[in-house]
């Protein structure tokens, strides 16, 4: 699987693995252990996680699969997330829904996943979202004393619109390395606001959630829905493949923003279905007719 460059010392698969939904899979640790073998014996070797994903359970679920095979951790990239808090049993204190970017709450953040995931470096460590309450200055600080100890090797952000992302990257020593986006044909919004060529701009690769729209392009009734699924279901059969998720995917891998689907499913065939549309290939008057079904009218 082609592997995409982010920094020096540091590449991710193309297609990554996402966990935040592994608590609701409900398998013993030998069943998530042969996930993670699966996915990285296709060529799947970055993996992305929160802290707060699963109310603070999945890293550790994650960590008690891996601890029965630790060797394995070498051959893979590890993200996390922080900054988010939420109200939880795990976390009796967290009154409110709300953000933190606090040095002391990423400090405490990453010491958890590391404890979680039983290993002592996080490659790459993204803030959550944008915080209102942020003082960059109190975050910079933050990476500088987890990249000197060696507990995180790169830094980046997720959902951060430009003025976010500039702001930040103007304090910290270390490169934000990428920027993890809401990106898919039925969601639009990166695309048209300047956010994914704020990534172009800055020569970073960004990471894609919810790729397949949560299922709603599948499901939905809506009007924009039903278009797209008649685009989708023609451009299928002209490149041939098995599935309208094949042509999401293939969607997003061909644009020149190097863009990295995050796959959250634990089912095989649907990971398998992101691994085949790395090698779909769509003509641009293909992208552009999913693009048009998607906005309901043709570009300007």
């Amino acid at each position: 699987m082609q592997k995409i460059s982010l920094a020096k010392n540091l590449s991710f698969s193309r297609i990554i693995h996402g966990l935040w939904r592994l608590d609701e899979w409900k398998q013993p640790k030998e069943e998530t252990l042969q996930l993670i073998q699966f996915c990285l014996d296709n060529g799947i070797t970055t993996f992305d996680h929160a802290d707060i994903y699963g109310s603070y359970t999945c890293e550790k679920l994650f960590g008690d699969a891996l601890s029965l095979q630790p060797s394995l951790r070498s051959h893979m990239q590890l993200v996390t997330k922080c900054g988010i808090i939420l109200p939880s049993a795990q976390r009796p204190q967290n009154a409110t829904h709300h953000y933190n970017t606090s040095k002391e709450h990423i400090l405490f953040s990453v010491e958890q996943s590391l404890k979680n995931f039983r290993t002592d470096y996080i490659d790459l460590l993204l803030i959550h979202r944008p915080d209102p309450f942020m003082d960059p200055a109190e975050v910079a600080e933050a990476f500088q004393e987890l990249h000197s100890a060696g507990k995180v090797l790169h830094f980046g952000v997720s959902n951060f619109k430009q003025d976010h992302f500039e702001m930040l990257a103007s304090y910290v020593k270390q490169p934000l390395v990428t920027n993890q986006l809401e990106l898919s044909a039925y969601q639009l919004e990166n695309f048209q606001d300047g956010t994914l060529q704020l990534c172009m701009k800055h020569r970073i690769a960004p990471m894609a959630w919810s790729p397949l729209s949560g299922g709603d392009i599948f499901a939905s009734n809506e009007e924009k829905a039903v278009r797209l699924r008649h685009t989708l279901t023609k451009v299928q059969e002209e490149i041939g493949a098995n599935g309208m998720d094949e042509v999401l995917y293939a969607w997003l891998l061909v644009h020149p923003a190097n863009i990295m689907p995050i796959v959250g499913s634990g089912k095989r065939q649907r990971i398998q279905a992101a691994i085949r549309a790395t090698e779909l290939s769509l003509t641009r008057d293909q992208w552009f007719a999913i693009l048009h079904a998607s906005m309901g009218h043709d570009v300007p």
